[in-house]
């Protein structure tokens, strides 16, 4: 996972095309342009391709002509998804229908909490969902460059109920995150990737080993946040399905070791329930880069079964 670098492409001129096509054209316009578009970042996408293809013929055991038919559909699928959050984001919620499965476990964070999630079908629909519960949801960011699609974004969201924070070198994310617990606000992140550098625990994946940041059950232990593993996915072209897990408290405690063990616990939890979704859900994962691949001097060691 070492090679991801924090940047997703995109920026913001795509954004406005793509809010401009909704507004206009309509969603199925959107769609069907997409499809002509994708043959284009199949064609394009080099490293990405490899990656991605590896995990549907390697890791999944799909045939080649599978694997690249899969391929084109996972980048589909994408960019679909893409559209998608930008149609919710700008106020055209009323598109879509969801089934939340779940719900009622976030009804308890009454006093905020943690929801992570991966990179695997639409998970910012979450705030739809907080906005029936009436909680300010704040998304992390890890991406650099969206920054400025942050600040596109904002002018055109139709509700104020959704924050960015942008994860900062100097580490000022940390009291903007600090603030909004301490506000009882909820704060969704991604616990499927890390920047190099991150400190990361080795734990077995769809059958190999690979490397998880601790970062985001730190950020729980540390303020003392229940925290939940929310998916949201995408079933027809315009229904999602939310899955959000029961309530996980991380015991936080100042002894090294009885802190891995309590995040190892907790992060067991979560990477079972992802792998639980991503075989449900192959085509909407959207890893393009080795996520197999461990950082440097970081062995894998099989811990024993309960």
């Amino acid at each position: 996972m070492s090679a991801w670098k924090g940047k997703t492409r995109g920026g913001v001129l795509g954004y406005k095309i793509f809010v401009w096509t909704l507004k206009n054209l309509g969603l199925r316009f959107a769609y069907f342009l997409l499809s002509f578009v994708v043959v284009y970042f199949v064609a394009a996408s080099g490293n990405a391709f490899t990656s991605i293809f590896r995990f549907y013929h390697q890791v999944l055991k799909y045939s080649r002509f599978k694997s690249f038919v899969s391929i084109y559909r996972n980048y589909y699928i994408f960019g679909q998804i893409l559209l998608d959050k930008i149609a919710m984001l700008a106020g055209f919620q009323q598109k879509f229908t969801f089934d939340f499965e779940g719900e009622e476990h976030l009804r308890k964070m009454t006093d905020g909490g943690l929801l992570i999630s991966a990179h695997i079908g639409n998970w910012e629909i979450a705030g739809q969902l907080l906005n029936r519960l009436e909680k300010r949801i704040n998304i992390i960011l890890f991406d650099a460059e969206h920054q400025r699609v942050k600040g596109y974004l904002s002018d055109v969201m139709s509700t104020r109920n959704v924050n960015f924070i942008v994860i900062r070198d100097d580490f000022s994310h940390l009291l903007e995150i600090r603030q909004a617990l301490a506000d009882k606000e909820i704060v969704a992140m991604h616990g499927d990737r890390f920047l190099e550098g991150n400190k990361t625990l080795v734990l077995d994946f769809m059958g190999k080993p690979a490397a998880f940041p601790i970062g985001p059950v730190n950020i729980a232990a540390k303020f003392r946040v229940p925290v939940s593993f929310v998916f949201a996915v995408k079933e027809t072209s315009s229904h999602y399905h939310f899955y959000a897990t029961p309530l996980q408290q991380v015991a936080f405690t100042t002894n090294l070791k009885q802190r891995e063990v309590n995040f190892r616990g907790v992060l067991e939890v979560y990477t079972a329930k992802f792998e639980e979704i991503l075989r449900k859900y192959p085509l909407q994962w959207f890893n393009y880069y080795d996520f197999w691949k461990l950082p440097e001097a970081m062995p894998f060691v099989p811990q024993p079964k309960p």
